[in-house]
């Protein structure tokens, strides 16, 4: 249990950190920056036993709504789930528990399904993502603002994510 605790606290404070590389994009018009934010999001899912890494995300969710400046750019408040990246936000916790249900099932000690796994999560987050800014916007503003810009770095993120999560649990026993 304390392992678990332990872990969590790493996890908040590598999510709160990740959340702080940040590039903002001339064509990301509704604010949403380029992060490490998601590829965090994505280790912490599957590096962690469910539901744990469910949980230090959804913990990180709640600080940053109760104010802790731990979104992306120093970001808190409740309105940051009401504004464009409010969908990703949900993303995040949605991408973070079946990444941890992939994990259950030995995902994260394969190479080629620790790179799925990352792919399915990237997909839970821009799917979720472009849900809400097309509920927003409309679905041309929404693939403008939360699509386009971010595809290539998805990608990158994806095979890091995939990599990193591989080679340190592919000789781990999955709990």
């Amino acid at each position: 249990m304390t392992t678990h605790l332990i872990n969590l606290v790493l996890a908040l404070l590598f999510l709160a950190l990740m959340a702080q590389l940040s590039i903002q994009t001339p064509e990301a018009l509704s604010g949403i920056p380029i992060t490490g934010q998601s590829l965090a999001v994505l280790l912490v899912g599957l590096l962690l036993p469910f539901p744990w890494g469910g949980g230090a995300v959804l913990l990180y969710l709640l600080l940053g709504g109760l104010g802790l400046p731990v979104f992306a750019e120093g970001g808190s408040g409740w309105s940051s789930f009401s504004g464009g990246s409010g969908g990703f936000l949900i993303g995040f916790l949605l991408a973070a528990l079946g990444m941890g249900m992939l994990r259950r099932r030995g995902w994260g000690q394969h190479l080629g399904y620790s790179l799925l796994a990352n792919g399915l999560g990237t997909a839970v987050i821009v799917g979720s993502g472009l849900l809400w800014l097309a509920h927003l916007y409309g679905w041309g503003k929404a693939l403008e603002y939360g699509f386009y810009p971010f595809w290539p770095g998805a990608i990158v993120k994806i095979l890091l994510g995939g990599f990193i999560a591989w080679s340190m649990l592919r000789k781990r026993k999955t709990a």
